[in-house]
């Protein structure tokens, strides 16, 4: 039987036709409210999420930094495809629009960008100031290849993962059943079959499009 998939979905090979080949880019599934972003969890934190609608529970901790992606496959990813140990439970979170340009406009990279901060003291000095931390990597395939795209990632404390995990969380969708069925097609020989999460390139805000370099 087919799980009818939680958010709108296309083919692999469609999408990917249209996605920049290499550069920052923030690929996102998003709206004119709202921003879908994902994270892998174990079952004790995840199930309590889409139980409760918002993070919290004895599982979930607020002193350690949470990180966010905007990106489907690099989300897969980093989870092998919900199979890693601890990240069993895939959820898409729909987080406001107006928050995650807020996130943006907040983050310190998690390295040095003289373009933004002329020292290495400054750098660590807004380090340690910020709630949100920012970190481009290496966009993957669906078979885990390296791209030269590179994918976003938030990581978010204090304040900035309160607000995430409650009054700015509109929705928490479980896909763990929809990446359990699609991981069988991300290979090669059946990446004609595979479905994913209708993304686009998402431009931030203007105060906050000094992180894309």
């Amino acid at each position: 039987m087919t799980t009818r998939p939680p958010l709108p979905t296309e083919a692999y090979l469609t999408q990917a036709t249209h996605w920049p080949r290499a550069g920052r880019h923030i690929l996102a599934q998003f709206d004119d409210e709202s921003v879908v972003v994902y994270q892998a969890y174990r079952p004790a934190i995840g199930q309590w999420a889409i139980a409760h609608g918002s993070f919290g529970g004895p599982a979930f901790s607020f002193s350690r930094m949470s990180w966010i992606k905007p990106n489907f496959l690099w989300m897969m990813f980093r989870s092998g495809w919900g199979t890693k140990d601890g990240q069993e439970i895939t959820l898409a979170l729909r987080i406001r629009r107006t928050f995650f340009d807020r996130l943006l406009q907040a983050a310190v990279p998690s390295t040095h960008w003289p373009e933004l901060h002329a020292t290495a003291e400054e750098w660590r000095a807004a380090v340690s100031s910020s709630n949100v931390r920012l970190q481009w990597d290496p966009d993957h395939d669906p078979a885990g290849n390296k791209l030269e795209r590179r994918a976003l990632q938030l990581g978010l404390r204090g304040d900035a993962l309160r607000e995430f995990a409650s009054t700015e969380l509109l929705e928490v969708i479980d896909m763990s059943a929809f990446v359990a069925e699609q991981r069988a097609n991300a290979t090669r020989a059946r990446l004609a079959t595979l479905q994913t999460p209708r993304e686009e390139v998402y431009t931030p805000g203007l105060a906050a499009t000094r992180v894309l370099g």
